[in-house]
């Protein structure tokens, strides 16, 4: 007896079977996430490498062909994709499907962890390893520009606002941000340096010993008690200027003597352009099962918001 001959032969089952249909069809819409692409999770496994000066035919030849050669010998590995930068080396490993993605990953790191001594031994770090979350991409991508404003202003107004906004919204992880942030740029003179028989190590261990904050400790008397506070963090220019770099009974070095310090972006390497104006990017990430279309509609009603009082 097929499906049809029984909803002719019972005519009430078939009815309640499609109200029970109906049902659960109304409560899947309800209450189910919506995402563009089903959750699936591939065993992809990530390992990278920094070291910082190095450019990117050094990274390849000394770091990633190593570790490719040692990765290769996992077991049940589909492909293996690598890049080579200027500073960094990142390779992804993928597994075939029914691969537990614990084991690949303790696998990788055993074999990551046989070949580094190979690598070179002034590297920044060990190889990281981890594992490569498919939640993790991020579902919303935004670019902010503005005549007004620099750079480096986008950027703050970016991480104090518009992050703290949107990663309120429910459902949502974080809310990453790629521009230019503010640093304190030391420039040198080399000749300066020179004459004063002066190398950039010692302008390292002056910062290292002088830029610093150290607990003060407490003053105690019959009836008070007071904290003491040294303030040894340098802030602006002119505290770097007038470091100490080295003194003796004759003379005192400062920096500014072989150079200068000037309040910069962080790097200048790399910049993001839209219509070939320079812009600040923000990623936004979503928690697993989250619904990705209500998210998305909530974002841009803020936006608005935020647009109105910018």
């Amino acid at each position: 007896m097929n499906l049809s001959e029984l909803s002719i032969k019972r005519p009430v089952l078939a009815v309640v079977c499609s109200i029970v249909i109906i049902i659960f069809g109304a409560i899947g819409y309800t209450f189910l996430g919506v995402r563009e692409y089903p959750a699936i999770d591939p065993a992809v496994v990530n390992v990278n490498t920094s070291y910082l000066g190095a450019n990117a035919e050094i990274i390849e030849q000394q770091i990633t062909e190593p570790l490719e050669k040692t990765v290769n010998g996992v077991e049940g590995v589909k492909s293996i994709t690598s890049s080579s930068a200027q500073g960094s080396s990142n390779i992804n490993v993928e597994f075939e499907l029914g691969v537990d993605l614990e084991k690949a990953a303790n696998d990788v790191r055993e074999k990551v962890s046989q070949a580094s001594p190979n690598l070179p031994q002034d590297i920044d770090a060990p190889p990281t390893v981890y594992k490569q979350d498919s939640d993790s991409d991020p579902i919303i991508f935004m670019q902010m520009q503005s005549n007004r404003r620099t750079l480096l202003d986008l950027t703050d107004y970016a991480e104090n606002i518009v992050q703290e906004r949107l990663q309120t919204i429910n459902g949502v992880s974080s809310v990453n941000i790629f521009g230019q942030r503010i640093s304190m740029r030391i420039w040198f003179d080399p000749v300066r340096l020179a004459a004063y028989q002066l190398t950039i190590d010692d302008v390292r261990n002056a910062l290292d010993r002088e830029n610093i904050e150290l607990p003060g400790g407490k003053v105690r008397g019959s009836n008070t008690e007071l904290t003491v506070k040294a303030y040894g963090k340098l802030t602006t220019e002119d505290d770097f200027n007038n470091l100490i770099i080295s003194q003796d009974a004759g003379r005192i070095i400062r920096l500014k003597d072989v150079g200068y310090a000037i309040l910069g972006p962080e790097n200048e390497e790399s910049t993001t352009r839209k219509n070939n104006i320079k812009s600040v990017n923000l990623a936004l990430v979503a928690q697993p099962g989250s619904n990705q279309v209500a998210i998305a509609d909530e974002v841009y009603k803020r936006l608005e918001v935020i647009k109105g009082s910018a």
